[in-house]
């Protein structure tokens, strides 16, 4: 079967300039949420990482830029998007490390398990929040067949004993997600993203152990935006200089 046709794009730049993104002119876009979600990856030489729902690839393009020597797999559901990815791992140069396999994340994996799994699954459960009109970016917010804990489900399926996960998600859901990380991963750490200081999070990363023993750890987190709107110097360094973020 011939591969789709990626939809009409535009190019933008992440990690200030270092990656190339591809990504569609209307509807979904990549905001920062990928690029936090790759810099909370502590991926070593050698190691192997899947990113489960990838859409056009803007978290493995950033942790493939920040660590040369991993392998990344990307799977993602949507034609369109995943032609968008694999364009985007030509455009970076990553075509020899890198690979996009276009189907569900539910699905078996053929270069499962992997060191680690990385993931942003949608936002919303169905029936809450306002559904885009796009089709495409509609697809990227709300659960369609697959819960939050039937994410955490597919990725302890890929994952290797004592593999991480690491998510971002609403900080809303914290409940959702412990209880769906409790059957089988442990050494859980809670990281809020603040979008000012003293304000609540409304984003959270989350990493945990497939079959991880340790307590919980909540960390003090990133504050994001200083009073004016513009970007903390800690933000800055993950967002523009490729820093890593250490759960």
């Amino acid at each position: 079967m011939p591969e789709a046709a990626a939809p009409a794009a535009g190019e933008d730049r992440l990690l200030g300039g270092r990656v190339r993104l591809l990504q569609p002119r209307d509807g979904y876009r990549a905001a920062i949420d990928p690029v936090l979600l790759a810099a909370a990856v502590a991926a070593g030489p050698g190691e192997r990482v899947a990113d489960l729902g990838c859409g056009v690839g803007a978290a493995l393009l950033c942790l493939a830029a920040r660590c040369p020597e991993v392998a990344v797999t990307g799977v993602e559901r949507d034609p369109g998007l995943a032609a968008l990815a694999r364009d985007n791992l030509g455009l970076n140069g990553l075509a020899g490390r890198a690979t996009v396999i276009e189907g569900s994340v539910a699905e078996p994996i053929p270069d499962a398990p992997f060191d680690r799994v990385m993931m942003n699954p949608p936002f919303l459960p169905p029936g809450r929040g306002r559904t885009s009109a796009h089709q495409i970016k509609a697809a990227a917010n709300v659960e369609d067949g697959l819960d939050l804990a039937g994410w955490i489900a597919a990725a302890a399926k890929v994952l290797k004993p004592r593999g991480w996960l690491t998510l971002v998600h609403r900080a809303d859901r914290i409940d959702e997600i412990c209880a769906a990380l409790r059957p089988g991963f442990g050494a859980v750490t809670l990281f809020p993203l603040w979008p000012r200081a003293g304000e609540p999070a409304r984003r959270v990363l989350v990493q945990a152990r497939r079959g991880g023993r340790s307590p919980a750890v909540l960390a003090a987190g990133l504050v994001l935006h200083e009073a004016d709107g513009g970007y903390t110097p800690a933000a800055q360094a993950v967002l523009r200089d490729a820093a890593p973020l250490a759960l």
